[in-house]
């Protein structure tokens, strides 16, 4: 185990380091059953206070990791299981939220949480449009490149950063401050793109400029019963060609899903009124920002004809449409996650595909499952509007779940086919961790491998406990 440097408590202070002695189960455990053991927890408050802490590890060689608020789902902000690994938290990064309501812009702390910011931003009829199911500190959301709900409308997290203050991982704790409130700048490299989406392994993030939306003044939601699958894509393409920008959100929910969700939450409401959950079902959400002129049609009024249309097709691509406000049919979308987790041992995956490609895989896959993996059941939903899916696996035989080299086969097949056959990607929002560093590694083309290698020496970067996107001589091809 790596000893505390008396530097480090002389630099932050004692309230800012948490000794092995100390309860440390808070930082060592993710969301989703992923936990090691840390040597220690500091706790910077500001980004000098970061930049000394890096810098000194990294003069005594101790590997650290940076951890936001800890929900990722990939094991990317969790200590490893050989208690040498430090926990660099952004915890206390949460003083900083300068609001810029011109600029549509704010300047926040790595450390403030979504709802926090979202709750500031509020009272100045603003807020920050990537829409989650969790509640994440800011940095992390960077660090991970964020997508969420609302990404068809809004983009992901990288779409809406206009700048950022990094520290380096060098024996100077090297502050980069890429943090200027421009939408616009030519005069170069776009630097701050190298740390977004990167999972701390090129800097830790200390502050952000956000881009922020107005506040939507009005929203309108369905939830639509396909006809089919092959119909979903069809209702997509009509719909944003009716709705324009509008059309916020366009999820997908199994009645698997589902089923596990009104099971595991009781008191989310069943929008289907005869108990008879249907195999596939969609999410829509409309939008608007600006208030409606005198006379204007509400957006449910909008929406019930726009799909009244959509219904009368002649080639029926609806089967059902279920009404209601947002507050009565999120809650359902938002169930899913903790619902399947809850349904029996959970392999999850995070893929994303060209649009087109979405029904095709979750079909050659779930056919393949039925042969080879029985016992699973498929539990998926997510973000088909823009590719993405959360391919989720409910495994109802534990012993053979349980099997020496099940999941690993089990990951493999489905990444494999995801990725060659498909030309998916193994990681749609939730980036490089622990989880997916083996898919990396196999594959991440060489050259990128070794650019990011050139990079990292360039600048005299230290490997941290975070993902590693250079070679490491462990590559898989």
């Amino acid at each position: 185990m790596a000893s505390i440097p008396r530097e480090l408590v002389d630099l932050l202070g004692a309230d800012a380091v948490v000794a092995p002695d100390g309860d440390l189960s808070a930082w060592e455990a993710g969301v989703r059953g992923d936990r090691g053991d840390a040597a220690f927890v500091l706790r910077p408050a500001d980004t000098d206070a970061v930049a000394a802490a890096v810098g000194c590890c990294v003069r005594h060689g101790i590997p650290f990791v940076p951890q936001s608020g800890n929900t990722g789902l990939v094991g990317g902000s969790t200590p490893d299981a050989s208690a040498d690994q430090a926990v660099l938290s952004v915890e206390r990064l949460n003083r900083v939220c300068e609001i810029d309501v011109d600029n549509r812009s704010v300047r926040v702390g790595a450390g403030m949480r979504l709802s926090e910011l979202n709750a500031r931003l509020e009272r100045e009829g603003l807020c920050f449009p990537v829409d989650l199911g969790a509640d994440p500190m800011v940095g992390g959301m960077v660090a991970t490149n964020t997508g969420g709900a609302r990404f068809l409308r809004y983009g992901d997290v990288r779409a809406n950063t206009l700048g950022l203050t990094v520290v380096l991982p060098d024996a100077e704790g090297t502050v980069l401050r890429l943090d200027q409130a421009l939408r616009k700048d030519n005069t170069g490299p776009d630097w701050k793109q190298l740390f977004i989406g990167t999972s701390g392994a090129f800097g830790i993030v200390t502050e952000c400029v956000l881009n922020v939306e107005p506040l939507p003044r009005e929203r309108a939601t369905a939830i639509l019963v396909p006809r089919d699958e092959a119909a979903i894509f069809d209702l997509l393409r009509r719909l944003e060609t009716r709705l324009g920008a509008d059309l916020s959100a366009f999820e997908f929910m199994s009645g698997n899903a589902m089923r596990h969700a009104l099971a595991h939450a009781p008191s989310v409401r069943n929008p289907f009124s005869d108990e008879a959950i249907p195999p596939i079902a969609l999410l829509v959400e409309i939008a608007r920002t600006a208030p409606a002129g005198e006379g204007e049609a509400t957006l449910a009024e909008v929406l019930e004809r726009t799909l009244a249309d959509l219904w009368e097709a002649a080639d029926e691509p609806l089967s059902d449409a279920l009404f209601g406000p947002p507050e009565e049919l999120w809650p359902l979308r938002h169930a899913l996650s903790e619902g399947v987790k809850h349904a029996g041992r959970l392999f999850a995956f995070d893929l994303a595909f060209a649009r087109t490609d979405v029904m095709r895989f979750r079909a050659s896959m779930t056919e393949r499952l039925a042969t080879d993996w029985p016992e699973l059941e498929v539990c998926d939903f997510g973000h088909v509007g823009d590719g993405g899916i959360h391919f989720n696996l409910v495994c109802h035989d534990r012993e053979r779940c349980q099997s020496a080299g099940y999941e690993q086969a089990l990951r493999d097949a489905v990444v494999q086919h995801a990725v060659e056959d498909f030309g998916g990607s193994f990681s749609g929002e939730h980036a490089i961790g622990r989880a997916n560093q083996r898919y990396y590694d196999r594959y991440t083309p060489d050259v990128l491998k070794t650019l990011a290698d050139r990079f990292s020496e360039a600048l005299g970067l230290q490997a941290t406990g975070a993902a590693r996107f250079g070679h490491d001589g462990t590559d898989e091809q």
